[in-house]
């Protein structure tokens, strides 16, 4: 049977090209960029209104508008142990690259000695000093696919530390949108909670004058009661993320004090030209793919590697130095030694293990051929989900920013009128729940928005640039 390295990559990258229509790989030496699936590409071309470099959102969090966030980012991508992780798996891959770069190279090495032999009485010294030299011959291309699939391994890995980075700038914004918008709401159950208590000192009064029944007066303290209720849960809440927040920028969470995220700022918002410049090619703009990918790219060049196992191995060696019974006889011209020794190896027989080195090499190509694919769809789904939840928290900010304002107002005329003994005490009751239940929502819904923002430049690669990966310090 004649086993070829090169139809096994054919048939690999055949399976892996079959991503659903998501994603093309690419195998080495081959430049052609993936591109999404005409539906994807379109969605997001009716969201983004028109496409634009990754460079132009590369730092979206500096566009929401909130003071602590571009420093807060800055410091989780520096001090985060997720980070520090990544970028020592990023070493440790280079030095594995560069371990297998040094089997291409003749190793040249110096060595010296020096004995003392006694035979039948009699005594003898022996002193060496040389060089020796080896190299074996990369006729097949078995240390050469194993550099391949080190080079791969290590963009693998850069790949990965920006993903992380990826990631952790989006939780780090996710955390403090989510934060902000429990000081919204806190804020709000504290300004309600004024207005009822407003509210249960004029029924009281009323109470005192014989216009109001107990009923009345016990209903608004009950209601303002109610609201007081909400205020220690939200505090806790808030200490909760400030905590998050001091974990993903490495400090212990005994140092978050809630206190350092005030002054109280507007729920974060990003602008509309922000989502005008939305890159469209989501696949090629996201570094797990991208790592996937490469990924790929280092199980099949280890197929290559495995299969030229099959192959004769030359090795050439060779030594030049010095040797004599005594160390002044070194220098003397007798004293030079040389050899040169050349050898050549074929397996004839062994149980089958080469065949199952391969086997097992074309498996592990096919474990992460289907991982790409998995990767691939995750990212498109994602996005797609991205998209559906931000116009969702954008038609229900708009409705109820709306319904909130009428309550509002609903609220002061009842509570005016209620001074003035023109409605019942129902009415107010009513009428004040409701505005705390609308603003309480619409603080909520303003939160979500810029959430679901979030998350969609997280699904479009979060700003990510492909050529920085080269440094190791891509920013997302």
């Amino acid at each position: 049977m004649i086993h070829s390295a090169a139809l096994r990559r054919a048939a690999v990258l055949a399976a892996v090209a079959l991503l659903s229509g998501c994603a093309a790989i690419r195998p080495p030496g081959d430049t052609a960029a993936a591109s999404l699936p005409t539906d994807a590409t379109t969605a997001v071309q009716q969201h983004a209104g028109g496409a634009a470099s990754p460079a132009a959102t590369a730092s979206w969090w500096a566009q929401f508008g909130d003071p602590l966030l571009p420093g807060l980012v800055q410091e989780a991508l520096q001090a985060s142990p997720q980070v520090t992780s990544a970028q020592a798996t990023l070493r440790q891959a280079r030095a594995l690259r560069d371990l297998a770069a040094a089997g291409l190279v003749p190793n040249v090495g110096t060595s010296a000695s020096a004995g003392r032999n006694r035979a039948r009485n009699v005594s003898s010294n022996q002193f060496q000093a040389g060089f020796d030299a080896g190299w074996e011959p990369d006729l097949f291309g078995r240390t050469r696919a194993g550099v391949a699939a080190a080079e791969e391994d290590a963009a693998a890995s850069a790949l990965s530390l920006a993903d992380v980075q990826v990631s952790l700038a989006a939780e780090v914004a996710v955390d403090l949108i989510t934060l902000r918008g429990l000081q919204a709401r806190l804020a709000i159950a504290q300004a309600n909670l004024a207005s009822q208590q407003e509210t249960s000192q004029i029924a009281q009064w009323r109470l005192q004058a014989g216009l109001a029944t107990s009923l009345e007066a016990e209903q608004a303290r009950a209601a303002a009661e109610q609201t007081q209720a909400q205020i220690p849960s939200l505090q806790l809440a808030i200490a909760q993320y400030a905590s998050a927040l001091a974990v993903l920028t490495g400090r212990p969470p005994a140092e978050a004090q809630a206190e350092q995220l005030t002054p109280l700022a507007a729920i974060p918002k990003a602008p509309d030209a922000l989502a005008q410049s939305l890159p469209t090619d989501t696949l090629r703009q996201r570094p797990d793919v991208r790592a996937a990918e490469a990924r790929v790219r280092a199980a099949l060049a280890r197929v290559t590697q495995a299969d030229a196992a099959r192959y004769p191995s030359f090795n050439l060696s060779g030594s030049l130095g010095l040797s004599a019974l005594t160390v002044g006889g070194l220098t003397g011209p007798g004293a030079v030694v040389s050899s040169l020794l050349a050898s050549l190896s074929l397996p004839l027989f062994d149980g089958g293990a080469i065949n199952a080195q391969v086997r097992a090499q074309d498996a592990a190509a096919q474990q992460t051929a289907a991982t790409l694919q998995s990767v691939a769809l995750n990212a498109l789904k994602e996005v797609e989900d991205a998209l559906v939840e931000l116009r969702s928290s954008r038609e229900r900010q708009a409705t109820l920013a709306r319904a909130a304002e009428a309550a509002s107002n609903a609220a002061l005329l009842a509570t005016q009128q209620y001074g003035g003994g023109l409605v019942d005490f129902q009415t107010v009751l009513q009428t004040q729940r409701t505005q705390l239940a609308l603003q309480d929502s619409l603080a909520s819904a303003q939160a979500d928005a810029a959430v679901a923002h979030v998350r969609l430049y997280k699904a479009l690669g979060g700003g990510w640039q492909p050529d920085a990966t080269s440094t190791a310090t891509a920013t997302p």
